[in-house]
């Protein structure tokens, strides 16, 4: 898989609702020998995601509203 899109939607269906990913597992999916070279395609991945609204972002349990730092990758609730 090397469509960083594809692979972060990808994971996230495979965890249990309201579980969160690691940027870094999207990268080690596109790239597990090289992974960091992959982290500025997922970076602006996210931030497209971010804004189509198919993912939230949080970080220690708190909201981000952008990608800044450090951060997880959560399915938006859908209550």
């Amino acid at each position: 898989m090397n469509d960083a899109r594809a692979a972060t939607l990808d994971l996230l269906t495979r965890r249990a609702a309201g579980a969160t990913i690691c940027p870094s597992e999207v990268a080690r999916t596109l790239s597990p020998e090289d992974w960091r070279s992959a982290m500025p395609l997922v970076h602006a991945a996210i931030d497209g995601l971010v804004r189509d609204g198919a993912v939230r972002l949080s970080w220690k349990g708190a909201r981000l509203a952008t990608r800044s730092g450090p951060y997880r990758i959560g399915l938006p609730n859908r209550d």
